[in-house]
């Protein structure tokens, strides 16, 4: 696995990994959405270079997913989103662990489609767990450190997001009480 440190296949998990950690340094949604949308894209390089097609089809489903989800939050998009994956799963599926990057995808699309700031985020976190999982079994350099830093910078933004709504509604009631 590490001889191959920087291989094309790695170079690609690599640029998933800055595009990765820039999308959930993020606290507008619309800035998360499109940093989310160039990692899903340095992803699916990275596991057809790796010969992973199931994480390869979940993150080009991921890819439109993310995109979609700039312009709507269509529950009807978000069900066909999901029954796509559901459907590469049935095709493309070899071994039990080839569906961690199909249900982390269908998680992901329940999220951005129907979830915004804290709770989007949370549910997020689920989707990293899974796809850490699947990083390691598939050798992945890139992608496992992208999905562990991922683990820490989400928290971390989720812990920021909460503190600037305590700030606010601390700063709310302070003006209610004054006025």
């Amino acid at each position: 696995m590490f001889q191959d440190a920087l291989s094309p296949a790695q170079l690609c998990g690599y640029a998933a990994f800055v595009l990765g950690v820039g999308s959930f340094l993020q606290k507008n949604d619309h800035r998360f959405k499109l940093f989310m949308t160039g990692e899903c894209v340095a992803y699916v390089l990275h596991f057809w270079l790796l010969g992973n097609p199931t994480a390869m089809a979940s993150s080009l489903v991921s890819t439109t997913r993310s995109v979609l989800s700039i312009y709507t939050r269509s529950v009807w998009v978000a069900v066909v989103v999901v029954a796509v994956n559901l459907g590469l799963g049935i095709g493309l599926v070899e071994h039990w662990w080839n569906w961690f990057p199909l249900i982390a995808s269908c998680v992901g699309t329940l999220a951005l489609f129907l979830l915004s700031g804290i709770r989007m985020r949370v549910a997020m976190l689920l989707g990293t767990m899974l796809w850490i999982a699947n990083n390691l079994i598939s050798g992945s350099i890139g992608g496992s450190a992208l999905e562990i830093v991922i683990l820490l910078v989400n928290s971390h933004t989720i812990w920021r997001m909460r503190r600037s709504a305590r700030e606010h509604a601390a700063l709310a009631l302070e003006t209610e009480t004054r006025a």
